[in-house]
């Protein structure tokens, strides 16, 4: 799970290490009923109404995976990192949710398993993020949703996938991509932001 504030890719990151920490963030941890309640308004609008398999990559401590179950969808969350997941866990007990350790950009489900694949702030810090999109789409039944919530970072030394670059990406494999803009949804992050932040929302072919 990678975050804005990072300048470095994931693996790069110690991020059982930060386990213990990562919910301290507005939108990590989703702890503020706004905030909260912000982000539930936008998964309800981003996965279909009717019960869902939806797969979380790189879900971190669970707080989308945990929404999204809330709501009436069966969960599968993966990370990389054991400490994330084993909060994750315990954060969505008694939950039809399942959550594994493993590699998001080859996550250990079967394919053509789920109707939406979403991902949190991860797919800019991979090395070829085209190669993912390609991979994840695979994961999805004909018809299903890929959610990529992505951005650029900062100002002076931005970091991050433009949403322009990301749509070409989505391009051959959609047949409908939407892009919602998020910069000015203060709720979502628990603060006023000025840098590029968006969903993108593609119904695969």
């Amino acid at each position: 799970m990678t975050h804005e504030s990072d300048e470095t890719t994931s693996v790069s990151v110690d991020w059982d290490a930060r386990a213990a920490s990562f919910d301290d963030e507005p939108d990590h941890g989703l702890r503020d009923p706004r905030v909260r309640h912000a982000w539930a308004g936008r998964l309800r609008d981003w996965i279909p109404e009717r019960p869902s398999d939806v797969l979380d990559l790189g879900c971190g401590t669970g707080s989308l995976s945990l929404l999204a179950a809330e709501q009436g969808h069966h969960l599968t969350g993966v990370d990389l990192s054991p400490a994330m997941v084993g909060l994750a866990r315990a954060k969505s007990a008694g939950r039809d949710a399942v959550f594994l350790v493993g590699d998001a950009t080859a996550p250990p489900v079967r394919e053509e398993r789920f109707d939406v694949v979403l991902v949190r702030h991860l797919l800019w810090a991979l090395p070829d993020p085209g190669r993912a999109v390609r991979h994840w789409r695979e994961l999805l039944r004909p018809g299903g949703r890929l959610v990529l919530v992505e951005g650029v970072w900062g100002t002076a030394s931005p970091v991050g996938i433009p949403a322009d670059r990301l749509t070409a990406l989505l391009a051959p494999l959609a047949a409908q991509v939407r892009v919602d803009r998020l910069s000015d949804d203060r709720l979502l992050w628990g603060r006023e932001v000025e840098d590029e932040r968006y969903a993108v929302v593609a119904v695969v072919r």
